[in-house]
């Protein structure tokens, strides 16, 4: 405990300076890396921000058989992401993305597909895993799983 009469500044030792090497520690890997790695993109079709997401729960809300996300109408309630999928996407063998309409088209504004969708991007190459039309013929989450799965098999 330092006294009344002791500053702080008395009580510091000073560390000794390591002059050796610096230890090597596993890189991250670059974007480069990361791309080559197939990748299963969710698309929701419905558009990032705050405002877009409140009129979203609204939607839901009020009006949820004319909301246009089948995607997002089964894998979340009306406040977040459903537990059962979260742990099916968590235990998917390939990285995933989930993606808003605006930031998808932002980023493949090449893809012109009906939205929501799935795709698999492999490299610099992206391709169509499931349609919106199969989207919305999803009665449960256990369907749409079932459409996920071969994606994922195929693309080893």
């Amino acid at each position: 405990m330092i006294g009344a009469d002791e500053s702080f500044s008395s009580t510091r030792r000073s560390l000794p300076v390591n002059r050796g090497p610096i230890p090597e520690f596993p890189r991250r890997p670059n974007h480069d890396t990361i791309t080559q790695m197939p990748v299963l993109i969710f698309v929701y079709n419905a558009d990032s921000g705050l405002f877009n997401t409140l009129a979203d729960i609204g939607h839901k809300l009020f009006s949820p058989e004319t909301y246009p996300c089948d995607l997002c109408m089964l894998t979340h309630g009306v406040l977040r992401e459903r537990e059962p999928w979260r742990a099916f996407v968590e235990q998917l063998p390939l990285e995933t993305r989930f993606l808003h309409r605006d930031e998808f088209r932002r980023e493949f504004p090449q893809v012109d597909t009906p939205l929501p969708a799935v795709f698999l991007q492999r490299k610099d190459r992206i391709s169509l895993c499931v349609d919106a039309r199969s989207l919305h013929n999803c009665k449960n989450l256990d369907e749409l799983q079932d459409l996920i799965r071969p994606a994922c098999e195929n693309a080893g």
